[in-house]
């Protein structure tokens, strides 16, 4: 009784998993040439959005990367130049390396289910989400000296956003930045029973200030468009 059932139990357990050789790598192949095929017809069905010649005596207005650079472009308005160029991408791709270390699940090993990855995929669809909507923005809603514009409103009218930008007093940007990095540290032990148990400290650490730096970057941006505050904390060698 018991060797039958536990035999049927792995025959279950093991009917619930695929190898990742032949199976997965050969459906992300078919995925690969499906995309290409698509690429490859719309390239030969629609001409590149190219602009006329360049003339040396005259400056675009408002000068635009290429679409996948936009959003870069148009994070260099929210922060300095070496955080939103430098900082900001090599934080992208260390939290991206890390995360098979910072994993500890044991019970969604080879499972990517939103089911069983749910705070996961939620973190990770909303940071993939966030660079598009900065493209996104950068494309459609900036205007001439890359002032920002509704799809409603008219380029030609002169907008001077700038002149009422101000920086957030000294205290109170350091006691944002302080409340801000000790709720967001704290509110998951406690929210997750046992996370920070099994995470470990340094685990737990990594993940939830890279976590909570992701966070930070549209709560920037929301300040500046909604309240017009340009730094929370000015400093001499850098702001934020």
């Amino acid at each position: 009784m018991d060797l039958s059932v536990k035999a049927g139990s792995a025959e279950v357990a093991q009917d619930e998993f695929e190898f990742v050789i032949p199976h997965l790598v050969m459906k992300e192949f078919i995925a690969a040439i499906i995309a290409s095929v698509i690429l490859l017809v719309w390239s030969m069905l629609q001409n590149a959005p190219l602009l006329s010649i360049a003339d040396p005596n005259k400056t675009e207005n408002p000068a635009k990367a290429p679409w996948y650079f936009v959003g870069l472009q148009e994070l260099l308005v929210y922060f300095d130049p070496w955080i939103a160029g430098v900082v900001i991408p090599t934080l992208i791709i260390l939290g991206l390396v890390l995360i098979p270390y910072i994993d500890v699940s044991t019970t969604a090993i080879g499972k990517y289910s939103f089911s069983e990855r749910r705070a996961a995929i939620i973190t990770y669809v909303f940071g993939f989400g966030m660079w598009f909507v900065l493209i996104l923005i950068g494309q459609f809603l900036r205007g001439p000296n890359w002032q920002f514009y509704w799809l409603w409103e008219d380029w030609s009218v002169a907008k001077s956003a700038e002149e009422t930008l101000v920086n957030m007093p000294q205290w109170a940007g350091i006691a944002f930045l302080a409340t801000y990095i000790t709720i967001g540290l704290a509110l998951p032990a406690v929210l997750m029973k046992g996370i920070f148990r099994r995470m470990g400290a340094v685990r737990y650490l990594i993940a939830f200030t890279l976590v909570l730096l992701m966070y930070g970057v549209p709560i920037k941006i929301l300040l500046r468009l909604a309240f017009n505050i340009r730094y929370i904390v000015t400093t001499p060698w850098f702001n934020i």
